[in-house]
């Protein structure tokens, strides 16, 4: 007989509810399930009310299971509560998906808690409004340095020509939603948002919102919901220094880049060079959380050459940016050859000095014929050389004076 209860018994358990009693009290799901938008793009409020039949119930204790779709993790959460309403955040470019069930407990269910075995579900479609294909595309937000945030994206092909496009932006520290404080211009339209002298919270849930305007119609909405301590670039690496070491062996240490990241939330990646005699290459990165490095270098030949960028690690980010590389460092250094000079140029350079010292020598000569025309005596070292200039330029000295000297024979005629 007792071999024979004990399946019977098995199915019992299986088929009565986990947390509801098989012939026992029953309770109803909740009513007027609703989803309000506060215009804070995505942080919705959630509002529900007891099932009617619990009205006036008094001696046991009603509590609320809320289930959400979460579309960022693609995964329900669930969160017990006895508040008839909860705010949460929602992707709205996707369906917005609510279930909520009561629950009950005290004296009329024998101490155990009872949960209604149906629930009131609310599902809220996304908003169909604006020129299909307008939507803007590659919205990214990089945190520099922990200091600004700047944020870009790009226009649709579809998009229609003399669109405006406008940011609106909202977390818990605003009461209402604010617009960009500095826009990016490009191309003659606006490609993003500089935040430099607007200060944002980290670890907070920060909501976006793009649309526009167009000749045709309004754009289709953008939102995006982001924390920005997950979006860091650090600044490039400025000081690398690379020296021979004992033993054959390249050390290479580098210092933080300078701003408000602590220096344990760095991890490193190295690019090392290799390049021998022949010129072929080989390259490899290098991980670290060190800032620095010792490696063997077995040839002489060869080049060596070094260059570092860091991003946040994982236990202080979800998610970081590569910082830029720094410049190269080698070793041995590049030397820096002086450039050898063009012998095709050296006659050009000889032509003008010529022309300068002719230039000199005939001033001379003319001073020369000034003095002696008034009676004195020029400097014999003068005259030689103007005789020689004289001799060698094919006698046109002479025949400008005797220009001169005729002029003279004139005025005394007169």
């Amino acid at each position: 007989m007792a071999s024979k209860s004990w399946p019977t018994l098995m199915l019992l358990l299986i088929t009565c509810p986990e947390s509801t009693h098989c012939n026992g009290p029953t309770v109803d799901p909740p009513e007027d399930l609703v989803i309000l938008d506060p215009g804070h793009f995505g942080h919705l409020q959630i509002r529900w009310c007891p099932p009617a039949s619990l009205v006036n119930m008094t001696e046991c204790s009603k509590r609320y299971q809320l289930e959400y779709f979460d579309t960022y993790r693609n995964s329900w959460d669930a969160i017990r509560m006895s508040r008839t309403e909860h705010s949460a955040q929602f992707d709205l470019m996707k369906d917005v998906r609510v279930r909520v069930y009561t629950l009950l407990s005290g004296p009329c269910t024998n101490g155990t808690m009872i949960k209604s075995t149906s629930y009131t579900e609310l599902v809220q479609k996304p908003s169909s409004t604006g020129v299909v294909g307008t939507a803007v595309q590659d919205f990214v937000c990089v945190y520099h340095n922990r200091q600004y945030l700047e944020c870009n994206w790009g226009a649709n092909p579809k998009m229609p020509a003399n669109s405006q496009q406008n940011l609106y932006f909202w977390h818990k520290g605003l009461e209402q939603a604010d617009e960009c404080p500095q826009y990016l211009i490009s191309g003659g339209t606006r490609s993003g948002c500089n935040f430099t002298k607007k200060s944002l919270p980290e670890f907070t849930d920060i909501n976006f919102c793009v649309n526009g305007s167009s000749p045709e119609g309004p754009l289709q909405t953008t939102f995006i919901s982001l924390e920005i301590q997950n979006h860091v670039k650090p600044e490039t690496t400025e000081k690398v220094h690379l020296q021979s070491g004992p033993g054959k062996q390249l050390q290479l240490h580098w210092e933080s880049p300078v701003g408000s990241i602590p220096e344990q939330c760095l991890e490193w990646e190295v690019e090392h060079k290799q390049e021998g005699p022949d010129g072929k290459t080989a390259s490899q990165l290098i991980s670290t959380r060190q800032r620095n490095l010792t490696l063997p270098s077995n040839h002489d030949d060869q080049k060596n050459c070094f260059k570092v960028r860091s991003k946040l690690h994982k236990y202080c980010a979800d998610n970081s940016f590569w910082s830029k590389w720094s410049r190269p460092t080698c070793h041995p250094e590049k030397k820096e050859v002086a450039p050898e000079p063009r012998w095709d140029m050296v006659p050009i350079y000889v032509y003008v000095a010529l022309a300068i010292i002719a230039i000199l020598v005939l001033l001379l000569c003319v001073g020369a014929m000034k003095i002696s025309r008034q009676g004195k005596k020029p400097n014999s070292l003068l005259t030689t050389l103007c005789q020689k200039f004289n001799a060698h330029s094919g006698g046109g000295l002479r025949r400008q004076e005797n220009v001169h000297l005729h002029r003279s024979q004139t005025h005394h005629l007169c």
